[in-house]
């Protein structure tokens, strides 16, 4: 099962590319239609009540297939939406109604690059990747929030893409933070040029990253492509 918030409209490929990824790879994804933001953008903005409202609009849209045992996992796409998904547990472990339906989502969450490990074996000479450097940025939410680090670089170059991290504080963040960079855009601006400063040294042929916001974010600063890692795995799937 998929989930997503405003990446659909910002970057509607990044879901259509992700169900033709893993639809090559024998896995089916599923949207929830009701499903609809995982509350990070309200709690960023210190609605908490707003963001746990669609918290439980969010559980009560994917529970009817978690209830029916058909969603083996709620798989993100967005690392920022992943981190918070993986927090309905404990943000409503004082919900006597959705206390326990939370914690199972949050049991089940996923970021989409932990189902590397399984697609690399079934994609398997599937797939013709472009030439050219591929400059990772790890979001703050993936490297740090979800404590996943290296698997996008490891499990994309056995697919066969070159992935580089800059030489230098790939651990920081690029500016875009969830509201800080319009809260702040000065100084998410001078994050964000600092980034790009050493994601070109790579000399890369395009930029990946795993969140909606760090792509847009660093993609207002740069002419090089900014995709989703998913994208390009999915291009060089259509190009075999």
């Amino acid at each position: 099962m998929l989930a997503g918030c405003v990446q659909p409209a910002m970057a509607p490929n990044i879901n259509s590319a992700t169900a033709r990824v893993l639809d090559a790879a024998g896995i089916q994804a599923v949207l929830a239609p009701q499903a609809g933001c995982c509350g990070a953008v309200k709690f960023h903005l210190n609605d908490q009540e707003g963001g746990k409202a669609q918290m439980r609009a969010n559980i009560d849209a994917w529970w009817p297939w978690v209830e029916k045992g058909q969603a083996e996992a709620i798989v993100m796409n967005a690392s920022g939406c992943g981190v918070t998904v993986k927090e309905y547990g404990q943000l409503l472990q004082h919900d006597a109604g959705y206390a326990a339906k939370a914690m199972r989502i949050s049991e089940l969450t996923r970021d989409l690059s932990e189902l590397l490990p399984d697609l690399v074996p079934a994609l398997a000479g599937k797939l013709q990747p472009a030439a050219g450097v591929l400059a990772f940025h790890p979001p703050c939410t993936l490297q740090h929030g979800q404590q996943l680090r290296g698997g996008v670089e490891k499990y994309l170059a056995e697919l066969g893409f070159t992935v580089r991290v800059a030489f230098n504080e790939s651990h920081l963040c690029c500016g875009s933070a969830g509201t800080y960079s319009v809260l702040h855009p000065a100084m998410a601006h001078e994050l964000r040029d600092r980034k790009l400063g050493h994601l070109d040294e790579l000399q890369p042929q395009a930029i990946i990253s795993a969140n909606i916001g760090c792509i847009t974010h660093l993609q207002s600063g740069t002419a090089t492509p900014v995709k989703h890692w998913i994208e390009v795995v999915d291009a060089a799937l259509s190009a075999s």
